[in-house]
């Protein structure tokens, strides 16, 4: 790949992927507190299927507009696999632990994921190098830390929530490129928001769940941020980064994002966390490190 467009004249990233980079760390970072804030008036699925319908609605008509095919029948199929199992039970989960967890832990659990795809990956035998296999070590270690903390061990139902989320998140993420690939582009993304948030919304009414009357308006504000800038514009500065950065470059969001969830969650919202929890949170990510470095060796 030429990656001559990374670099400015001055030998520097360029303002594009600068802006790229501070979207995906800032604004991914940042969902996981917004999520928080929803909830004091959408509960987890109806949440996040909302969310995810109207995303995918406003991205699909864009990318018609732009003269972008619409997906065929298997690839609607896959969507909807895929949909279910990275929106559904990705996300669904990851709003449902955090209704009893802080959202910066949250995000210190779901920073184990590159390694647990890792781990999946052994299914079709992608055996890792020593590197990544001794991130997947590590960071898994940190994940048996976090886990004993006071965060997850005043909550098991969070524990349980999160640890669903991460595992239908990271299977959802080996399928979708293991025979059930999505449409080209955006508009596989867009498909995936529709059929995942179909999902989400029945499971919400599967559930019995109900809006939390009058809206609060921070609960409004919430849900906007994470439509509009959650899950339209971060996504595609991630797309950028992948045509026009390094690899590496591109995932670190996936180490920086913990870290700025959690410092906004105590910042922010006041959430409580420990120097164990903290420690335990640095062990998961030096292990994500460990394994980028690893797959770019």
């Amino acid at each position: 790949m030429d990656n001559s467009n990374t670099l400015s004249r001055s030998g520097g990233l360029s303002p594009r992927v600068i802006a790229c980079l501070a979207a995906t760390w800032l604004v991914w970072g940042s969902t996981y507190l917004a999520i928080k804030y929803a909830l004091l008036s959408f509960p987890p699925f109806f949440q996040m299927g909302t969310r995810f319908l109207a995303a995918g609605v406003l991205l699909a008509a864009w990318m018609r507009w732009r003269g972008a095919a619409w997906p065929g029948p298997r690839q609607w199929l896959n969507a909807l696999l895929v949909g279910s199992l990275m929106l559904g039970g990705g996300m669904g989960g990851t709003a449902t632990a955090e209704q009893t967890v802080g959202s910066g832990l949250v995000v210190a659990f779901i920073a184990v994921m590159p390694l647990m795809i890792a781990a999946l990956n052994l299914l079709w035998r992608v055996l890792p190098s020593r590197l990544e296999l001794a991130g997947i070590v590590v960071g898994l270690f940190g994940v048996l830390m976090l886990t004993q903390g006071q965060g997850f061990g005043a909550s098991p139902q969070g524990l349980v929530a999160i640890t669903t989320a991460c595992a239908c998140w990271a299977l959802g993420s080996v399928l979708s490129q293991r025979g059930f690939a999505l449409a080209a582009g955006p508009m596989g993304f867009a498909s995936e928001m529709l059929a995942g948030g179909a999902v989400l919304m029945l499971l919400s009414l599967l559930s019995g769940e109900t809006l939390s009357l009058p809206l609060r308006s921070e609960a409004v504000w919430a849900w906007l941020y994470l439509v509009v800038f959650g899950s339209l514009i971060a996504f595609n500065a991630y797309m950028v980064l992948l045509a026009e950065a390094p690899a590496g470059l591109a995932s670190s969001y996936s180490f920086v994002n913990p870290v700025i969830a959690m410092l906004l969650g105590v910042v922010i919202a006041g959430e409580v966390v420990s120097g164990y929890e903290w420690l335990a949170a640095l062990v998961v990510l030096v292990g994500v490190v460990l394994l980028l470095r690893g797959r770019k060796a």
